[in-house]
């Protein structure tokens, strides 16, 4: 055989729906790698003779390997810090006093429109460069930071940018769709408009964007604003995805799951019926523990139901200034196990294989099978379970991304 390089000494969690292991395990296994994807996996003894000497062998020391992690929603280019809102907050400002003060999600707003993409790149370039030490391999980043075009533009470009310019990929999202800015604030319609006919052409013609986003709920816009948002985004060619029943039931998933959303988020407020219509359009549901955590929410999303009727419940870090400023997808896990109850593989399966079917790469990455991309990540671990169980030490020992040895 001849291969780039073979994994030995090592156990498996594929993460594969076609094996019915726990995790997908394979344990005492072996994987090896050619021109960038996986060529060979499963149980060492059955592993073909190679020349030992024609190529890199890897031992794992009895670790485990998973698929590379995948981040599916992050708000990750932004500038400023609203660390002072939060410190006001629990010295019992209200949201109005902080508002009055030029805070919340308009700071950020001015904070973006005020960057440079230069700086704006390198505040990326960090937070990356911390996700990837943790396994991830693939992150989604949205835009929703700038509110007018030229800013939604830049926050893109530099999204895009950063994926040429790291070894993680970067899949993007236009979220122009993310809140009111001020000078429309008596024109909800008129912004629609203008995200409608002047962001989003400009995002398509320019190559920007993978999807669309909207933030549909009482404080930001209704079902048919957002009607109006995504399947614009849709005609032009885009996925689309949804924020929704965050904060109330306005019947946002059942609206994406009509449309065909490969996504809807939060969902804390999703009742059976939205979650039936989930099932049936095969849309994937993204918990984000880190929201429900520093928010200190308390309607808990409706995990039961989604185990029911067999939604794919997706885990992702939500990374924002303003309600989750937690830059750790392994920290997700471990919160999506102890805020949600959900399993331990439950939750890795929602940053993998669950995770991948959101973004619409389930073809290429989120499982170790044969033929699949060669995005995976050792852990000196002695169970996957350990991933959620503990944090803040970091067991990631070695991370290979479309084949190459990245991160030792």
């Amino acid at each position: 055989m001849s291969w780039d390089h073979v994994w030995i000494d090592v156990n498996l969690a594929t993460m594969d729906p076609n094996n019915s292991a726990a995790y997908g395990a394979i344990t005492d296994a072996a994987i090896a790698v050619k021109d960038g994807k996986i060529a060979w996996l499963g149980p060492r003894k059955e592993l073909p003779d190679f020349d030992v000497f024609s190529m890199p062998v890897y031992r794992g020391r009895g670790g485990w390997i998973t698929p590379g992690l995948i981040d599916a929603h992050t708000h990750l280019v932004f500038a400023g810090s609203r660390a002072n809102e939060f410190e006001m907050r629990l010295e019992g400002a209200s949201y109005e006093d902080i508002a009055r003060a030029g805070g919340g999600i308009i700071s950020t707003v001015n904070a973006c429109r005020k960057a440079e993409e230069a700086e704006l790149f390198e505040l990326g370039r960090q937070r990356l460069n911390a996700l990837a030490k943790e396994g991830v391999t693939t992150v989604e980043i949205k835009s929703g930071y700038g509110l007018d075009t030229e800013t939604e533009v830049k926050l893109l470009k530099v999204a895009r940018e950063l994926g040429r310019n790291h070894h993680v990929d970067v899949k993007t999202t236009f979220l122009g769709a993310h809140a009111i800015p001020p000078e429309y604030k008596d024109d909800v319609e008129g912004y629609v408009d203008l995200v409608v006919n002047d962001m989003l052409p400009k995002v398509i013609e320019q190559g920007l964007a993978d999807a669309a986003d909207v933030f549909c709920e009482n404080i930001a816009f209704n079902l048919a604003q957002t009607e109006k948002v995504l399947t614009a985004a849709q005609q032009a060619g885009l996925d689309i995805k949804l924020h929704a029943e965050q904060l109330s039931n306005m019947g946002g998933s059942a609206l994406a799951a009509k449309l065909g959303a490969k996504s809807v988020d939060h969902i804390e407020y999703l009742d059976e019926d939205g979650v039936k219509a989930l099932a049936a359009s095969g849309t994937c549901a993204t918990l984000l523990p880190g929201a429900y955590y520093f928010l200190r929410e308390t309607q808990m999303p409706p995990i039961e139901l989604l185990r029911k009727h067999q939604v794919p419940i997706v885990v992702a870090s939500d990374f924002n200034p303003g309600s989750s400023p937690i830059c750790s997808t392994l920290l997700m896990l471990n919160m999506a196990c102890t805020l949600f109850r959900l399993t331990p593989e439950e939750a890795l399966k929602g940053i993998t294989a669950n995770a991948a079917k959101a973004l619409g790469i389930e073809e290429k990455v989120g499982v170790l099978a044969q033929g699949m991309q060669a995005d995976f990540c050792l852990w000196d671990i002695t169970t996957p379970a350990q991933l959620a169980y503990s944090y803040g030490v970091n067991p990631c020992k070695d991370v290979v991304k479309n084949g190459v040895l990245v991160h030792q």
